[in-house]
Protein backbone atom coordinates (compact mmCIF):
# COMPACT_ATOMS: atom_id res chain seq x y z
CA UNK A 1 0.00 0.00 0.00
CA UNK A 2 0.71 3.29 -0.70
CA UNK A 3 1.85 6.44 2.07
CA UNK A 4 -1.36 7.54 3.80
CA UNK A 5 -2.42 11.39 1.83
CA UNK A 6 -5.96 12.77 2.79
CA UNK A 7 -7.37 15.74 0.79
CA UNK A 8 -8.98 18.67 3.20
CA UNK A 9 -12.76 17.93 2.86
CA UNK A 10 -15.15 19.89 2.39
CA UNK A 11 -14.92 19.87 -1.54
CA UNK A 12 -17.37 21.55 -3.54
CA UNK A 13 -18.01 21.97 -7.22
CA UNK A 14 -15.83 24.93 -7.93
CA UNK A 15 -12.61 23.00 -5.94
CA UNK A 16 -13.27 20.39 -7.68
CA UNK A 17 -12.95 22.45 -11.22
CA UNK A 18 -9.95 24.57 -9.48
CA UNK A 19 -7.99 21.33 -8.39
CA UNK A 20 -8.65 19.47 -12.08
CA UNK A 21 -7.12 22.59 -14.28
CA UNK A 22 -4.04 22.58 -12.39
CA UNK A 23 -1.28 20.62 -13.89
CA UNK A 24 -1.92 16.78 -13.13
CA UNK A 25 0.67 14.98 -11.10
CA UNK A 26 2.95 12.55 -12.69
CA UNK A 27 1.41 9.09 -13.17
CA UNK A 28 2.16 7.47 -10.44
CA UNK A 29 4.77 5.09 -11.10
CA UNK A 30 3.88 2.27 -9.10
CA UNK A 31 0.32 1.70 -10.99
CA UNK A 32 1.76 -0.46 -13.58
CA UNK A 33 -1.56 -1.39 -14.84
CA UNK A 34 -1.30 1.99 -16.88
CA UNK A 35 0.19 0.68 -20.53
CA UNK A 36 2.27 2.39 -23.37
CA UNK A 37 -0.02 1.78 -26.31
CA UNK A 38 2.86 0.02 -28.51
CA UNK A 39 3.17 1.73 -32.09
CA UNK A 40 0.62 -0.11 -34.47
CA UNK A 41 -1.76 -0.82 -31.92
CA UNK A 42 -5.11 0.42 -32.93
CA UNK A 43 -6.26 3.02 -30.34
CA UNK A 44 -9.57 2.74 -29.14
CA UNK A 45 -10.83 6.12 -27.39
CA UNK A 46 -13.23 6.58 -24.51
CA UNK A 47 -14.69 8.13 -22.15
CA UNK A 48 -16.46 7.58 -18.33
CA UNK A 49 -17.82 9.65 -16.17
CA UNK A 50 -16.87 10.30 -12.75
CA UNK A 51 -19.90 11.63 -10.89
CA UNK A 52 -19.53 13.07 -7.83
CA UNK A 53 -23.09 12.89 -6.14
CA UNK A 54 -23.46 15.62 -3.22
CA UNK A 55 -25.99 14.46 -0.74
CA UNK A 56 -26.77 16.59 2.36
CA UNK A 57 -25.24 13.88 4.19
CA UNK A 58 -21.82 14.02 2.10
CA UNK A 59 -19.51 13.33 -1.62
CA UNK A 60 -20.20 9.84 -2.95
CA UNK A 61 -19.42 8.67 -5.75
CA UNK A 62 -21.87 6.09 -7.92
CA UNK A 63 -20.80 3.21 -9.67
CA UNK A 64 -22.12 0.25 -12.01
CA UNK A 65 -21.89 -2.63 -11.73
CA UNK A 66 -21.34 -5.32 -15.01
CA UNK A 67 -23.68 -7.92 -16.17
CA UNK A 68 -22.06 -11.39 -15.80
CA UNK A 69 -22.85 -12.12 -19.10
CA UNK A 70 -20.99 -9.26 -21.22
CA UNK A 71 -18.22 -10.33 -23.22
CA UNK A 72 -16.03 -7.79 -21.75
CA UNK A 73 -15.37 -6.96 -17.99
CA UNK A 74 -18.31 -8.78 -17.27
CA UNK A 75 -19.08 -8.63 -13.60
CA UNK A 76 -16.88 -5.52 -13.11
CA UNK A 77 -17.50 -2.50 -11.37
CA UNK A 78 -16.46 0.41 -13.00
CA UNK A 79 -17.78 4.07 -13.99
CA UNK A 80 -20.62 4.56 -16.65
CA UNK A 81 -19.02 4.90 -19.96
CA UNK A 82 -17.60 3.39 -23.47
CA UNK A 83 -16.26 4.00 -27.00
CA UNK A 84 -16.26 7.31 -28.60
CA UNK A 85 -18.81 7.48 -31.58
CA UNK A 86 -18.38 9.48 -34.83
CA UNK A 87 -21.03 11.68 -33.73
CA UNK A 88 -19.98 12.47 -30.20
CA UNK A 89 -18.53 16.22 -30.44
CA UNK A 90 -16.35 15.47 -27.40
CA UNK A 91 -15.02 13.15 -25.26
CA UNK A 92 -17.46 14.91 -22.24
CA UNK A 93 -20.37 14.11 -24.79
CA UNK A 94 -19.31 10.87 -24.78
CA UNK A 95 -19.22 10.29 -21.31
CA UNK A 96 -22.40 11.89 -21.33
CA UNK A 97 -24.39 10.22 -23.80
CA UNK A 98 -23.20 6.97 -22.47
CA UNK A 99 -23.88 7.68 -18.93
CA UNK A 100 -27.46 8.34 -20.46
CA UNK A 101 -27.73 5.05 -22.32
CA UNK A 102 -26.43 2.97 -19.35
CA UNK A 103 -27.94 4.20 -16.31
CA UNK A 104 -31.28 6.59 -17.58
CA UNK A 105 -29.43 9.75 -16.46
CA UNK A 106 -30.36 12.79 -17.92
CA UNK A 107 -27.17 14.70 -18.72
CA UNK A 108 -29.35 17.95 -17.42
CA UNK A 109 -28.38 16.76 -13.63
CA UNK A 110 -24.34 17.03 -14.58
CA UNK A 111 -22.53 19.73 -14.12
CA UNK A 112 -19.39 18.72 -15.89
CA UNK A 113 -15.86 19.64 -13.65
CA UNK A 114 -13.29 19.12 -15.96
CA UNK A 115 -11.49 15.68 -16.57
CA UNK A 116 -8.37 13.18 -15.29
CA UNK A 117 -5.47 12.68 -17.60
CA UNK A 118 -6.16 9.78 -20.00
CA UNK A 119 -5.81 6.70 -18.84
CA UNK A 120 -4.00 4.50 -21.31
CA UNK A 121 -3.84 0.40 -21.32
CA UNK A 122 -1.36 -1.52 -23.55
CA UNK A 123 -4.88 -3.14 -24.99
CA UNK A 124 -4.87 0.05 -27.01
CA UNK A 125 -7.46 1.61 -25.15
CA UNK A 126 -7.23 5.44 -24.34
CA UNK A 127 -9.67 6.27 -21.43
CA UNK A 128 -10.61 9.83 -20.79
CA UNK A 129 -12.23 9.99 -17.15
CA UNK A 130 -14.72 12.89 -17.11
CA UNK A 131 -15.58 14.42 -13.49
CA UNK A 132 -19.13 15.38 -12.95
CA UNK A 133 -20.98 17.08 -9.84
CA UNK A 134 -24.40 15.56 -9.73
CA UNK A 135 -26.83 17.00 -6.84
CA UNK A 136 -29.27 14.35 -5.05
CA UNK A 137 -32.03 13.85 -5.74
CA UNK A 138 -32.06 12.21 -9.15
CA UNK A 139 -33.54 9.13 -11.35
CA UNK A 140 -31.73 6.04 -12.77
CA UNK A 141 -33.15 3.29 -15.20
CA UNK A 142 -30.26 1.20 -15.77
CA UNK A 143 -29.84 -0.65 -19.16
CA UNK A 144 -30.90 -4.47 -18.23
CA UNK A 145 -28.04 -6.03 -20.77
CA UNK A 146 -25.43 -3.37 -19.47
CA UNK A 147 -25.72 -2.79 -15.76
CA UNK A 148 -26.46 -5.17 -12.63
CA UNK A 149 -26.71 -2.41 -10.25
CA UNK A 150 -25.70 1.24 -9.48
CA UNK A 151 -24.69 2.07 -6.31
CA UNK A 152 -22.10 4.93 -4.38
CA UNK A 153 -19.54 4.78 -1.80
CA UNK A 154 -18.84 7.98 0.34
CA UNK A 155 -15.75 9.92 -1.77
CA UNK A 156 -13.70 10.06 1.41
CA UNK A 157 -12.66 6.42 1.09
CA UNK A 158 -11.18 6.82 -2.32
CA UNK A 159 -9.18 9.69 -1.16
CA UNK A 160 -6.97 7.63 1.39
CA UNK A 161 -3.77 7.09 -0.29
CA UNK A 162 -3.24 4.01 2.15
CA UNK A 163 -5.94 2.36 0.73
CA UNK A 164 -5.32 1.21 -2.73
CA UNK A 165 -3.28 -2.22 -3.26
CA UNK A 166 -0.86 -3.34 -5.98
CA UNK A 167 -2.12 -6.42 -6.92
CA UNK A 168 -0.19 -9.11 -9.68
CA UNK A 169 -1.33 -12.02 -11.62
CA UNK A 170 0.30 -14.89 -13.80
CA UNK A 171 -1.40 -14.06 -17.68
CA UNK A 172 -0.04 -16.07 -20.62
CA UNK A 173 3.28 -16.80 -19.01
CA UNK A 174 3.50 -12.83 -18.01
CA UNK A 175 2.77 -10.72 -14.94
CA UNK A 176 0.39 -8.53 -14.82
CA UNK A 177 0.23 -5.56 -12.50
CA UNK A 178 -2.93 -3.42 -11.12
CA UNK A 179 -3.80 -1.35 -8.75
CA UNK A 180 -7.56 -2.47 -6.14
CA UNK A 181 -9.08 -1.00 -3.70
CA UNK A 182 -11.91 -2.39 -1.88
CA UNK A 183 -14.76 -1.88 0.06
CA UNK A 184 -17.38 -3.39 2.19
CA UNK A 185 -17.27 -6.39 0.18
CA UNK A 186 -16.94 -4.99 -3.51
CA UNK A 187 -14.13 -5.50 -4.99
CA UNK A 188 -12.91 -2.24 -7.49
CA UNK A 189 -9.88 -3.05 -9.69
CA UNK A 190 -8.02 -2.52 -12.61
CA UNK A 191 -8.55 1.04 -14.94
CA UNK A 192 -11.25 2.12 -12.43
CA UNK A 193 -8.87 1.54 -9.11
CA UNK A 194 -6.64 3.50 -11.76
CA UNK A 195 -8.72 6.31 -12.53
CA UNK A 196 -9.43 6.89 -8.71
CA UNK A 197 -6.20 6.40 -7.38
CA UNK A 198 -5.62 9.46 -10.39
CA UNK A 199 -8.70 11.20 -9.08
CA UNK A 200 -7.15 10.89 -4.70
CA UNK A 201 -4.25 12.33 -6.01
CA UNK A 202 -5.10 15.67 -7.98
CA UNK A 203 -8.02 16.41 -4.98
CA UNK A 204 -4.86 15.79 -2.72
CA UNK A 205 -3.05 18.33 -3.96
CA UNK A 206 -5.09 21.10 -2.32
CA UNK A 207 -2.90 23.43 -0.07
Amino acid sequence: MLAATRSPLPLDPAVIAALLRLPPPPPDPLDLHVGTIADGTQINNAAVLVPVVAHEGGLHLLFTQRTPHLTAHAGQISFPGGRVEAADASREDTALRETEEEIGLARRHVQVLGALPDYSLATGFRITPVVGWIEAPFETRPDPYEVAEIFEIPLEHFLDIARYQRREYHFNGRHRYYVAIPYEGRYIWGATAGMLLSLARTLSSRA
